[in-house]
């Protein structure tokens, strides 16, 4: 049967926007969020063999939802002046890349891929829809998934109710309950989703949990008694249609090949100089690129060197030195070592620290190995180290940080001051490959890591972090995240 792949443009175009450093061509015009798009719809294409497709943005202006609640979205900040900037180019080299791309004035994306959903699935179709947003899971049914390219989650029937505690033919009524404040619409004061979970698990669905409303005790029932006139449209504003009279149907949204013209003049202007080679090679597969950023890598210096001038930070003035210059610096690479992948149970052995090219720090804090030198009391060191993990100002980049965040918030420490996160950014700018830290400074440094297996062994012979002996640890540890 056919599969019909459904993107939602404007959710992964504002994503990728946020999610991006500020990425510009020689011209000054901003290009991130282009790129971390083209970069999803590439995953996709890969991904999914879809005969069909289409990629859907929201329209400029007011929709049916602002005549039904003139409040909706009402709290919205207007669209920042560089994200304006990259639609136009966005959607023309959506196009070139062979995506059907639509725009329907006067209703929302959600409601497009809602009517397409529904009339594939009555033709017998598989559908996809990618998209950052929850409330699309109501779509969900047999035949029709929920997929996030930027989380890598796959949401069939059972998925959505995992995820959610509902299953998806409950999604609009949890909704109605919590409200979205995305969109402005009021749900009911304090009912969270265990709240709304617990009323639909116990009344079945929203219509018979207000019939019961009377019977419903407690601060929060009598909230939802006073937000009873307003549910009825709170469950319209949440609900996805699905009966437009769209110009197009799914049998009209065949997958076509590139325009390779427009694409090479659109690449050029934003200078996507990697993928522009790869067009003007003739060449789009992810093992060409691999082979043409290996050889980019190893013309720029010798692939396997590792860095040097590592220090492990075992005594007070060492480490004063090193907090004085992660505290001076613009930005600081900087990375956890714990006993385990599992934020919430994880324990942490050590931090590194880099704030320019060859230069990067190790301390360690609870190695504990025969013969294993003493190491600064980790009470102390995070007393010192709060105050800059904590600010905002000083900007830190690193991998997966929000593991790293889960970490530290075990000990009572809000990590802030995020600026990059190589992790993400790879997820976003080169969806089809891997992210790990070792394929990562293989693709674009040319440098052959030291790997985890390497360092702790593998199988029933891999030892914990923590276990490993200190010059080894700070190699790993300071490579990371130098």
């Amino acid at each position: 049967m056919p599969t019909l792949l459904l993107v939602d443009g404007s959710s992964y175009l504002y994503r990728a926007f946020h999610a991006l450093p500020d990425l510009r061509n020689s011209a000054g015009e901003p290009t991130g969020a282009v790129r971390g798009v083209l970069s999803m719809l590439r995953r996709l294409e890969s991904d999914y063999k879809a005969e069909y497709r289409a990629c859907v943005f929201d329209a400029k202006g007011k929709t049916f939802r602002d005549d039904w609640f003139p409040d909706y979205k009402a709290q919205r900040p207007s669209m920042p002046d560089d994200l304006r900037a990259q639609i136009e180019p966005l959607h023309e080299a959506v196009r070139a890349e062979g995506w059907p791309l639509l725009v329907e004035d006067g209703v929302e994306a959600d409601d497009v891929i809602g009517t397409l959903t529904r009339q594939a699935v009555e033709a017998g179709w598989e559908v996809v829809i990618s998209t950052g947003d929850k409330d699309l899971t109501q779509l969900v049914q047999p035949g029709v998934r929920w997929v996030n390219t930027m989380s890598e989650e796959v949401l069939d029937e059972a998925g959505v109710t995992a995820k959610f505690g509902v299953p998806p033919n409950l999604i609009v009524d949890y909704l109605t309950l919590i409200g979205d404040t995305v969109d402005n619409v009021p749900g009911v004061e304090k009912c969270g989703p265990k709240t709304a979970v617990k009323w639909l698990t116990e009344y079945g669905n929203l219509d018979n949990l207000v019939a019961n409303a009377d019977k419903v005790g407690g601060k929060v029932g009598e909230n939802l008694r006073k937000h009873l006139d307003f549910l009825p449209l709170g469950r319209k504003l949440v609900t996805v249609v699905t009966d437009l009279p769209l110009p197009v149907k799914p049998a009209d949204l065949p997958a076509r090949e590139d325009d390779k013209e427009a694409l090479a003049a659109i690449y050029r202007r934003l200078e996507f100089k990697g993928w522009l080679k790869e067009l003007e090679d003739g060449v789009r597969s992810a093992a060409a690129q691999a082979e043409a950023d290996s050889a980019g890598a190893e013309a720029q210096g010798e692939p396997g060197a590792h860095r040097t001038g590592y220090e492990t930070l075992l005594d007070w003035p060492a480490f004063d030195a090193w907090l004085a210059k992660i505290s001076a610096a613009e930005l600081t690479a900087f990375d956890t070592e714990t006993t385990g992948l599992d934020p919430m149970v994880a324990t942490l052995v050590g931090m590194s620290f880099a704030t320019v090219e060859g230069e990067a720090a190790y301390l360690p804090l609870s190695h504990r190995y025969a013969d294993a030198p003493a190491q600064l009391p980790l009470s102390e060191v995070l007393a010192k180290l709060k105050p800059w993990l904590e600010s905002e100002g000083h900007r830190k980049l690193g991998q997966n940080l929000k593991y790293d965040a889960h970490i530290l918030a075990n000990h009572g420490i809000a990590l802030a001051g995020i600026a990059e996160d190589t992790l993400l950014e790879s997820y976003v700018l080169e969806s089809d490959k891997s992210h790990d830290m070792d394929s990562l400074a293989s693709r674009h440094l040319g440098l052959k890591t030291l790997t985890y297996a390497e360092v702790c062994g593998k199988g029933a012979k891999q030892i914990g972090f923590g276990e490993v002996e200190l010059a080894r640890a700070t190699e790993y540890a300071a490579e990371d995240a130098d």
